[in-house]
């Protein structure tokens, strides 16, 4: 019980500076896309903060593994964490870097119960966009017949591509790029799956508060009938006594 309380005072301190960590991630993975001509001590800079945010997620899990009472169900129901802590060790780029921090920021954000299902999926969608649009125009740019050059163009085509329109004005050439798209679309579909059923879910809800308010009133109206009828008969014996 020590033991896991102990992770769990870890997992509350170390939230909110590993999303303020996961936040300077995606600073320093966009600005060398956003400005390619930035210098190369700007880029070797960006590279030693995404560096340093992989290993503060990395240090994370293994004092979450250490304080654990049961080791190894912790890494078969953590198996999440530890591919996205593993991923860039196994082929260190800087895309691959990306979706491991955001697989890890994804589950602390689980992991907070204040944390709306509705903000949730604000978040994820803000997440995709971004990660979609960077990812994108960092492989498209140079490629050679590309049409995605600038960073309006890739926030264009991810925000087409999430909703599944596609109107065909840019899109990948390459194989990576394409990749991407399809993450993107089947993302896209699964986030609009959750928005609708949570909407769903919100009208079923208020559906069921109001029937059990209407159920509520029902049961008040019958209760005061019959107290209404207990007090009229409990009246008309006392008229009946009092004529005797």
């Amino acid at each position: 019980m020590q033991q896991q309380s102990a992770q769990l005072r870890w997992e509350q301190h170390t939230q909110r500076p590993l999303f303020a960590l996961a936040l300077a991630f995606a600073v320093a993975y966009a600005v060398p896309i956003v400005r390619p001509d930035a210098s190369r001590s700007l880029e070797d800079l960006c590279t030693a903060v995404e560096w340093v945010v992989w290993g503060a997620f990395a240090l994370d899990y293994l004092v979450r593994l250490a304080l654990c009472e049961d080791r190894l169900l912790f890494v078969r129901t953590h198996w999440l964490d530890l591919g996205a802590v593993l991923l860039p060790m196994l082929q260190p780029m800087r895309l691959l870097r990306l979706v491991s921090t955001l697989l890890l920021v994804g589950q602390r954000a689980r992991m907070a119960s204040q944390i709306r299902l509705t903000t949730y999926i604000g978040g994820s969608v803000v997440g995709l966009l971004m990660f979609g649009s960077l990812a994108v125009l960092s492989v498209e740019r140079d490629a050679p017949g590309g049409n995605i050059h600038t960073l309006g163009d890739a926030v264009w085509w991810s925000f087409t591509t999430m909703t599944t329109v596609g109107y065909g004005d840019h899109a990948p050439t390459t194989g990576l790029g394409r990749m991407l798209a399809v993450g993107l679309m089947l993302s896209g579909i699964a986030l609009l799956g959750v928005v609708t059923a949570n909407i769903a879910a919100w009208f079923i809800s208020r559906f069921e508060k109001d029937d059990l308010e209407e159920q509520r009133q029902t049961e008040a109206i019958r209760e005061l009938t019959e107290e209404v009828r207990a007090l009229r008969d409990e009246l008309a014996a006392l008229k009946g006594t009092s004529v005797k």
